[in-house]
């Protein structure tokens, strides 16, 4: 078929033509980048924390007793709470943590290769740990080893240390260590983040995600410190299939123990993770229904078009029938029409999705649109032109040659 009937016609009917154009090329470009968002979404609520999910509770919980946030008070609670929970039928392991993956809290420290370093290398979350952190969390080491029972120390010593205070070595994630030290094992370096002396590396763990703040990048480093606060995490790790079970005897143990304990939050990883997630699940679902919506709009658009041109040229199309036009080649001319048309509004909706992702870029720090979704954004968009053009081509198709010798 050529191509030079169709593009005369076209000519003839500009207006309509440039509008389907630009409707094609806003979907696409808002197709495109919608798409790549949805992926973003979804990959962020599927990362990886390292830890062992399935089989983790938590309880946040206070006594009326550490109102005063005394030293004292918080380490005896502490360490009592610990006591109970250690006992809980089906619990293997228990740690206390100030802060806990998909949390609310997350307390970040500036990371630096030297001591004179202006500006930080990176940002990193700092947990800590009081003896059994690394088990109870499931935490897998790749090298290095655990704390010796030696290196633990307090919180209020390292506090009244100040910046000549020395933290006796470090545990980070691998993320951390392969930006710190590219290429090299990071076991035995060294790294400035607390107070003014060295800190060393001693084991390098598989993952262990931020709290939150994602976008910060997932580094992680974990000390040897003992941390008495009031309301504190109070991890438990047991079989997947107990966590409910636990979770409810644990709770009721405090309770008993103690009658002036508060428990501020009591949950199962899963629930940590599904919550933590709950606007980015939300904003992917909007997302479709963005493109869901597009999609139905520019199909209506391309039908409306069509059956507008195909009234338009009734006798047009008669005429064409009566010198030996075919009803497939009438129905393959207004597909190649519409083709053509998504053809320009496709290159026009990639150059403005390449335009909006700038944007996006600038205004909220995400990654470049990559090139295939664009493929991806003009295959969906030809093949919705194709069908939504199908009904009103086979009705211009079926247009009989008798037409052409009726008055106009």
């Amino acid at each position: 078929m050529e191509i030079r009937p169709i593009l005369s016609t076209l000519r003839r009917h500009k207006t309509a033509a440039a509008l389907i154009v630009l409707e094609i090329a806003l979907t696409c470009a808002i197709i495109c980048n919608a798409l790549f968002l949805i992926v973003e979404r979804l990959d962020q609520m599927n990362i990886s924390s390292g830890i062992a999910e399935n089989e983790l509770v938590r309880i946040q919980a206070a006594s009326l007793r550490q109102l005063g946030d005394d030293d004292a008070i918080n380490k005896s609670v502490t360490n009592e709470y610990l006591d109970i929970l250690r006992h809980v039928p089906g619990v293997t392991q228990v740690a206390g943590s100030s802060q806990i993956p998909f949390g609310n809290g997350s307390n970040n420290s500036g990371v630096r290769l030297a001591q004179e370093q202006q500006n930080n290398t990176l940002n990193a979350t700092v947990y800590m740990d009081g003896g059994t952190l690394l088990e109870t969390f499931g935490l897998r080491l790749v090298s290095g080893r655990d704390f010796n029972a030696d290196e633990y120390q307090e919180m209020s010593v390292v506090e009244k240390s100040g910046d000549d205070g020395q933290i006796n070595g470090a545990i980070i994630n691998r993320t951390m260590a392969e930006k710190l030290f590219p290429g090299q094992n990071a076991v035995g370096k060294a790294f400035y983040s607390w107070g003014n002396k060295p800190i060393r590396v001693i084991g390098v763990v598989e993952e262990l995600i931020r709290p939150n703040n994602l976008g910060l990048g997932q580094y992680s480093m974990i000390f040897p410190i003992r941390q008495y606060n009031a309301g504190m995490d109070y991890v438990l790790r047991t079989e997947p299939s107990r966590r409910a079970e636990v979770l409810k005897s644990a709770v009721d143990a405090l309770k008993r123990a103690d009658p002036n304990v508060l428990v501020v939050n009591q949950n199962t990883f899963s629930e940590l993770r599904r919550k933590f997630f709950e606007q980015d699940r939300a904003m992917a679902w909007m997302l479709v229904a963005v493109i869901a919506a597009l999609l139905i709009v520019t199909a209506l658009g391309i039908v409306g078009l069509a059956s507008f041109w195909v009234q338009q040229r009734t006798r047009q199309i008669g005429v064409r029938r009566a010198l030996g036009a075919t009803k497939a080649q009438i129905l393959r001319y207004f597909q190649v029409e519409n083709f053509l048309l998504a053809a320009v509004g496709i290159v026009l909706g990639m150059l403005l999705a390449f335009g909006i992702n700038q944007v996006l870029m600038s205004k909220y720090e995400l990654p470049r649109l990559p090139f295939w979704y664009l493929p991806i954004g003009a295959l969906v968009l030809w093949a919705l032109g194709q069908v939504a053009v199908f009904g009103p081509a086979r009705k211009a198709a079926a247009v009989p040659p008798a037409i052409a010798t009726r008055s106009a």
